[in-house]
């Protein structure tokens, strides 16, 4: 069994940063792709950005300089730092990793940008 705990979401004004993470646990041998994806309210869950085991990454066009993910393979975490946050940013992030074919999901943390 896998679990994964988000945390670090929270309320932010715009322009502000934020810093989420993502911890894995279980049985887990090798984790492949590593990603963080957002749901805002009436939209379909969108990818965010992924990091692979080798560390190879792609983002959401609209997140491109301002979003930088990153993964610690000794700890099983990722993170995403979050900057230059927008109010169209706000949504239920989740994380999600890829162990051999079987893909997991975190519970999500909220993120809401708003003056």
């Amino acid at each position: 069994q896998v679990q994964l705990v988000e945390s670090g979401g929270g309320l932010v004004q715009p322009g502000g940063s934020l810093r989420l993470s993502c911890a894995a646990s279980g049985s887990i041998f090798s984790i492949n792709t590593m990603a963080w994806y957002r749901q805002a309210p009436g939209k379909q869950r969108e990818l965010v950005a992924r990091i692979t085991s080798s560390g190879s990454t792609n983002y959401a066009d609209s997140v491109k300089g301002r979003f930088t993910i990153a993964r610690d393979n000794a700890q099983n975490r990722v993170y995403l730092q979050m900057n230059s946050l927008k109010p169209e940013d706000t949504a239920v992030y989740y994380c999600n990793i890829v162990v051999i074919l079987s893909s997991y999901w975190g519970q999500g943390t909220q993120v809401t940008v708003s003056s």
